[in-house]
C-alpha cells in the first residue's frame, strides 16, 4: 500500500520570488520566551519586564545623542569642580589630617587612621608623582603650602567628584528611567554645593561617594543581566550558578580588594611612627624597632618590665612626681614608651622582718603561682604600694590608690606585698603555666593586705599625671583589665650564659589585618569629644548647619549644601514613605494596585533607592561618636536619585517636550541656588574684625566741666593703628579640623623625668589683653601718674580723667571668665602692667623720662 502512495511535489513559487523551503510544521513553533498572562503577572511582581526584549549589556541602551549630552555635562562638572582649584593656597579643614597622612606614607612612618587606606593611597600616589618629599607638615588650617604639590593632591578627590556625575546618569538609565530624568540627576549632583566643596580639597568624601555610586551601578547592571538571562521558569535550573556569581562578584572580590589595600598599607609603612603606641607589641616587631631577645626565666632579683595586656597603655611606670591629692605619694601610671622608669626589681616578701633574699649567692628562686613578692622601682628605690585611699580619678569605694612608697634603706611594710596568680601560659611552653616566664605567662597581682588586684583601664590622668593611663587596685576588677605579662627580663646573676631567651612571635598579614580592624573600630566608636561644627543625623536632611572650613585674608569657605537639591530630595524620601504606606494599606483592604506593572516598576525602583538611603543614613543614629554634615553625603546621593525617580513617575504621563521643560526649570533653580551660595560663602569678602575708633576724654576735672568723650582725629590722621590691636567685633567662627586621636599632641609629650611645674603660674605680660585708646591731650594728662592706672586701663582715682574702653559684651564676658580661671601673679606684676598701660596712654611722659 505504501509503495503506491505518491508524495506530492511542493508547489513551485511564482516567478521572481526566491525559493523558500516549506516548514515541516503546519503552524509556527511556540516561542521559548513566550509567557502566559499568569507568568507575565508573576514576572512583573518580581521586577521583570512584560516580555522578553533585546537588552544591551547591563540594561543600558544609550543613544549617540545621549553620549554627546553626557559629555557636555561632564565638561560642566569639570569646570565647576576644578576651576581655580589652587585657591586657597593654604591648608583647609581636614587637609590637616589627610595631607599629613600622605607625608607619612612618603616617609614610610607607621600611622593609624579610622578610614580605610584606598583614598589616602591614591592621594599619596599623586603627591609622590609630582615630587612631594613629605617635609610639609600640614600643621594647621591656614598654613600656606610650601614645597607641596597640593593642586595635584586636590585633583584626586576632584576627579572622583567629576566621575560621580556620569555614573549617576548611567545608573538611572540602567534603572529604566528616561534620559530627561537622568540628566536632571546629573545636573543636581553637578551643582550640589556640599559635594563641590568637599571635592575641591584633600578630603576623602568624594572618593567615598564615587565608589558608593560605582557599586550601585555595578549592582544594577548585574541585576539587569540576571533578569535578561534567567526568567522565572529557568531560575531553578541555574540557581547554583547564579548564587556562585553573586557570591564571587558581590562578596569575594570586594573583600579581597579591601584586604589588598591594607596589604599595600603595611608594605609602605615599614618604619616606626606615631601609630606604634596603638598596636600590640607583636605588631610593632614588624615596624623596624623590634625588641632584642630577652631571658625567658624570671626569679627573685630579676630586673623586669611589666606590660598591661588588655589596653595599649603600655608599661607599669613610676616617676618623681606625686599625686596632688590622696596620699600625695609617688605616682604609678602606664607609659606607652620604653623608659628607664619602667624597670622593676622582683624581691622576696615572705621572710619575717622583710630580710632580703641573697639572690646573688643563694640558689635561684623562680616565681611560681602564689609567690609573695615585692616590686621595687629601680630608679627611685620605692616599692609598688597600695592602701585604703581612694585614687584621684576613679574615686569609688572598690578602687584603691596605687603608689610608689619608701626610701633607700627602708624595707617597706605589708602594703608593699603582692601575690602572683598565674592565669595562663603559652601552649608551646609548658613551664609558662607553672611559673612566671617572659612574654609567655599572663598573670594577676593581688594585693596581700586588701585583696584588690592591680588594674588599669583607658582613663587618662590630667596634666599633673602627664596624661598617662591610670593604675589602681580594684576589688571588683574585670579580668581582662587585671592581666599583666613580663616583656623583658635582664640576665639574673644565677642564670648561665646560655640560658634560654624568647621574643615576640612575628605576626602574619591576617593577624596584623585583624588587629588593625579592631583598633579602627574601637577608636572610631570612642570619638565622642564635641566639635565646634559637629551635628547629629536628625539635622542633616533639613540642612540645619554647615562646617566652617577655612577663614583667612577676609575670605571664607563654608561647607553647606544646595538647599533646593537637599530639601527636594528629603521631600521625595518622605513622599515615598507615605505613598508606600498608603499602598500597603490598600493592599490589606483587597485592592490590587501591585498587579499594575507601572506601579510595580516604580515601587521596585524607588524601593531600591530608598533602601540604599536608609543603609547609609540610619546607622549614624546608633553612633555616639563625633559626626559632621559630610557624613550624610552617601545617603544624599541616594536621596537625589530617588528625587529624580519620583520626578520620572510624576511626569510619566506628560509629553516629552513638557517633561523636558519642567526638568529645565528645576535645573535652573538648582543652578541659581548654587550660584548664590557659592558667592556668599566661597568667594566673598567677609566682615573683618572692627577696629575701635580712637576716642579721647575732655574735661572731668574736679569742680570743672563734665567729662565728654570725643573722636580722636589726631590719632586717625597720625600713625596707623598697631597691627596687633584687638578688634571689638564679634569674631567669625574659627575653623577647626576634626579630631585625630592617633596624632600626638606635642604639648603632651612630657618626659617623666622633668621637674614639676610650680604651683603658681607665671603670667606673661605680653599675653594680657589691654584696651588701648588714643585721646586728645589735655592739661590734666601730665598729672596722671603710672601708679594711678589699673591693669584694665582705668584710673584708680575717680577724680582723674576717665578713659573709656569700647568693648563688646562678649569680650567683656571672656575677660571676666579668664580672670576667674587664672591665678593672679605677684603684686609687682600688676604694677608692671599698670606702668605699661600708662606708657601707652601717655607717650609724652615716657619720652620725657
Amino acid at each position: 500500500m505504501a509503495s503506491n502512495v505518491r508524495v506530492r511535489r511542493p508547489a513551485t513559487p511564482p516567478p521572481g520570488l526566491p525559493h523558500v523551503t516549506p516548514s515541516s510544521h503546519k503552524y509556527p513553533p511556540i516561542r521559548q520566551d513566550h509567557l502566559s498572562a499568569d507568568e507575565r503577572r508573576e514576572a512583573a511582581s518580581k521586577g521583570y519586564g512584560p516580555g522578553q526584549r533585546s537588552h544591551s549589556p547591563g540594561g543600558l541602551s544609550i543613544t549617540s545623542g545621549e553620549w554627546k549630552l553626557l559629555a557636555v555635562v561632564l565638561l560642566i562638572a569639570i569646570g565647576v569642580r576644578m576651576f581655580r582649584i589652587s585657591k586657597p593656597d593654604s591648608v583647609v579643614f581636614d587637609e590637616v589630617h589627610f595631607g599629613k597622612f600622605a607625608a607619612r606614607y612618603i616617609k614610610t612612618r607607621y600611622f593609624v587612621d579610622v578610614h580605610p587606606p584606598l583614598a589616602k593611597l591614591l592621594i599619596t600616589a599623586a603627591a609622590f608623582i609630582f615630587g612631594f618629599n613629605g617635609d610639609f607638615d600640614f600643621k594647621e588650617i591656614g598654613k600656606v603650602f610650601e614645597n607641596a604639590p597640593y593642586v595635584a593632591m586636590r585633583m584626586v578627590p576632584a576627579t572622583f567628584g567629576v566621575a560621580t556625575i556620569p555614573i549617576a546618569y548611567l545608573t538611572l538609565r540602567a534603572l529604566d528611567c528616561r534620559a530627561t530624568t537622568a540628566l536632571l540627576a546629573s545636573i543636581f549632583l553637578t551643582f550640589e554645593n556640599g559635594l563641590i566643596t568637599q571635592s575641591r580639597h584633600i578630603l576623602l568624601d568624594s572618593p567615598l561617594v564615587f565608589f558608593t555610586a560605582l557599586t550601585v551601578f555595578f549592582f544594577v547592571g548585574f541585576s539587569n543581566e540576571d533578569k535578561k538571562n534567567h526568567l522565572p521558569q529557568s531560575v531553578q535550573g541555574c540557581g547554583r550558578s547564579n548564587f556562585f556569581a553573586r557570591a564571587v562578584c558581590l562578596i569575594l572580590i570586594p573583600i579581597l580588594f579591601y584586604m589588598t589595600m591594607f596589604q599595600l598599607h603595611f608594605l609602605i609603612l615599614g618604619s616606626s611612627g606615631e601609630g606604634d603606641a596603638f598596636m600590640s607589641s607583636e605588631f610593632r616587631q614588624t615596624l623596624g624597632r623590634g625588641m632584642e631577645d630577652t631571658y625567658a626565666d624570671v626569679a627573685l632579683g630579676s630586673d623586669i618590665t611589666i606590660r598591661h595586656l588588655n589596653t595599649q597603655g603600655g608599661y607599669l611606670h613610676s616617676h618623681l612626681h606625686n599625686y596632688p591629692g590622696g596620699s600625695s605619694q609617688q605616682q604609678i601610671t602606664l607609659y606607652p614608651h620604653k623608659d628607664d622608669n619602667n624597670l622593676w626589681r622582683v624581691l622576696n616578701a615572705t621572710v619575717d622582718s622583710y630580710e632580703q633574699y641573697d639572690y646573688e649567692h643563694k640558689p635561684i628562686v623562680y616565681i611560681d603561682h602564689g609567690s609573695r613578692i615585692k616590686l621595687r622601682h629601680i630608679v627611685t628605690d620605692k616599692a609598688l604600694h597600695s592602701h585604703e585611699v581612694r585614687p584621684p580619678i576613679s574615686d569609688v569605694d572598690f578602687q584603691n590608690e596605687v603608689s610608689a612608697y619608701g626610701m633607700a634603706g627602708f624595707v617597706g611594710d605589708i602594703n608593699d606585698d603582692w601575690v602572683v596568680e598565674i592565669e595562663k601560659g603559652d601552649s608551646s611552653d609548658k613551664e609558662s603555666s607553672k611559673r612566671l616566664r617572659t612574654l609567655r605567662t599572663h598573670f594577676k597581682l593581688r594585693h596581700l593586705n586588701t585583696g584588690c588586684y592591680l588594674f588599669s583601664h583607658k582613663v587618662k590622668l590630667p596634666e599633673w599625671g602627664f596624661e598617662q593611663q591610670e593604675v589602681t587596685c580594684n576589688k571588683n576588677a574585670v579580668k581582662a583589665n587585671s592581666l599583666w605579662y613580663v616583656e623583658t627580663a635582664a640576665k639574673h646573676p644565677q642564670l648561665p650564659t646560655d640560658a634560654p631567651k624568647v621574643n615576640y612571635k612575628i605576626p602574619g598579614f591576617l593577624s596584623k589585618f585583624w588587629e588593625l580592624q579592631q583598633v579602627m573600630w574601637t577608636t572610631n566608636a570612642g570619638l565622642t569629644d564635641r566639635h565646634m561644627y559637629d551635628s547629629r543625623p536628625l539635622t542633616w536632611p533639613r540642612l540645619r548647619r554647615g562646617i566652617n572650613f577655612w577663614v583667612k585674608d577676609h575670605r571664607q569657605i563654608y561647607l553647606i549644601g544646595n538647599p533646593f537639591v537637599w530639601w527636594s530630595s528629603t521631600a521625595s524620601v518622605i513622599t515615598y514613605m507615605i505613598v508606600r504606606g498608603f499602598l500597603l494599606l490598600r493592599a490589606k483592604r483587597g485592592y490590587r494596585d501591585f498587579d499594575n506593572t507601572k506601579v510595580v516598576k516604580y515601587d521596585s525602583l524607588c524601593g531600591f533607592l530608598f533602601v540604599g538611603y536608609c543603609m547609609h543614613y540610619f546607622p549614624f543614629f546608633l553612633m555616639g561618636r563625633q559626626l559632621f554634615l559630610h557624613h550624610y553625603f552617601p545617603a544624599l546621593y541616594f536621596a537625589v536619585l530617588l528625587n529624580c525617580a519620583v520626578f520620572d513617575l510624576a511626569t510619566s504621563t506628560l509629553r516629552p517636550k513638557i517633561r523636558l521643560q519642567i526638568a529645565a526649570i528645576l535645573m535652573i533653580i538648582a543652578i541659581i541656588t548654587y550660584s548664590s551660595l557659592y558667592s556668599q560663602y566661597s568667594g566673598v569678602t567677609v566682615p573683618t574684625l572692627n577696629r575701635t575708633t580712637p576716642v579721647a576724654t575732655i574735661g572731668g576735672e574736679p569742680g570743672g566741666r563734665a567729662a565728654i568723650v570725643v573722636e580722636d582725629k589726631l590719632g586717625q590722621d597720625g600713625a596707623a593703628l598697631p597691627e596687633d590691636e584687638h578688634g571689638t567685633a564679634v569674631p567669625i567662627g574659627v575653623p577647626e579640623p576634626g579630631r585625630d586621636v592617633f596624632a600626638k599632641d606635642k604639648q603632651k609629650e612630657i618626659k617623666s623625668q622633668m621637674i614639676a611645674l610650680p604651683d603658681v603660674p607665671v603670667v606673661n605680660v605680653d599675653e594680657k589683653e589691654i584696651s588701648v585708646v588714643a585721646f586728645e591731650p589735655t592739661s590734666a594728662a601730665s598729672e596722671v601718674q603710672a601708679g594711678d592706672v589699673s591693669a584694665t586701663g582705668e584710673p584708680k582715682d575717680q577724680a582723674r580723667p576717665e578713659v573709656i574702653s569700647i568693648l563688646e559684651k562678649e569680650n567683656e564676658v571672656k575677660l571676666d571668665v579668664d580672670d576667674h580661671r587664672k591665678s593672679h601673679g605677684p603684686l609687682d606684676h600688676e604694677e608692671a602692667i599698670a606702668d605699661q598701660v600708662a606708657h601707652e596712654l601717655y607717650p609724652e611722659a615716657r619720652d620725657a623720662e
